[in-house]
């Protein structure tokens, strides 16, 4: 046998051989990518939050106590509001029903309840055009404008009300990003400080730190969005009531003027 027919035979032998310990190392090689981007892909959030530094774990903190608030005023603004709005309702509808405005106010003025919105305002304004009118020779325009001022008063005094805490939204919502965005600057400066003391600096050396820092950001926004949201949408059903209260004072004010003539 030629030596060209010798090694033609040796390596259609050597083949089949190795090509299962090949393969084997590559699927092995191939698993072990896998579990590794399944491990990057499914990180613990609360191992990040605990192994932050100082810093950061107060501000996410804080961040975390605004958000609570935030979802606090929010429910119970929501409620605040929708009574609001339904009591005004129901109080427009006995007002231009036909009833006599004493009954309206002796409702009103009822022993152990207080009147809220629309009644109240109906209350004021009724109250001071009668102390008024029990004045003799007093002129029915200082009557009527009496009634007004206790109107707006009154008027000033719910909408005080419905806009409460409405200031503590905005500010959530405008200085939470920013205060997020400073922990995470902070979490960010810690991690490249540590690569002082490193040969080699690996994108794997600043991950965790960097993964950290921007949690922190996360969480800004997580609480800025809902109070964003929950102020325009708050602060435009208090400017629908505001004027729904204007409208309904002057439609009063109407209403006592020709009383105030009809009376002279």
């Amino acid at each position: 046998m030629t030596p060209i027919l010798m090694l033609q035979e040796a390596a259609t032998q050597a083949l089949p051989e190795q090509a299962p310990a090949q393969t084997v190392e590559i699927a092995d090689q191939a698993g072990q990518a896998a579990d590794a981007a399944a491990a990057a892909g499914h990180f613990n959030i609360l191992d990040l939050i605990l192994h932050a530094s100082i810093p950061v774990q107060l501000v996410m903190l804080l961040l975390l106590f605004a958000s609570i608030a935030s979802w606090l005023i929010i429910f119970r603004k929501k409620r605040v509001l929708d009574r609001a709005d339904k009591e005004a309702e129901k109080f427009e509808e006995r007002f231009w029903s036909g009833a006599e405005l004493s009954k309206l106010y002796s409702g009103a003025t009822e022993r152990g309840r207080s009147a809220e919105g629309l009644e109240a305002i109906f209350e004021a304004g009724f109250r001071e055009f009668n102390r008024i009118r029990q004045r003799r020779g007093v002129d029915s325009r200082i009557q009527l404008e009496g009634a007004q001022r206790a109107m707006r008063a009154t008027s000033s005094r719910e909408l005080d009300g419905l806009e409460h805490n409405l200031e503590f939204l905005a500010s959530v919502g405008s200085i939470s990003p920013y205060v997020g965005l400073f922990g995470t600057v902070w979490g960010i400066m810690i991690s490249f400080q540590g690569l002082a003391n490193v040969k080699e600096a690996t994108i794997a050396t600043v991950a965790p730190g960097i993964s950290e820092a921007l949690i922190a950001t996360a969480m800004g926004l997580f609480a800025a969005i809902p109070a964003v949201w929950a102020y325009n949408r708050f602060a435009t059903k208090v400017e629908r009531i505001s004027t729904r209260y204007d409208a309904f004072s002057e439609e009063f004010s109407s209403i006592l003027q020709r009383q105030a003539h009809a009376d002279e």
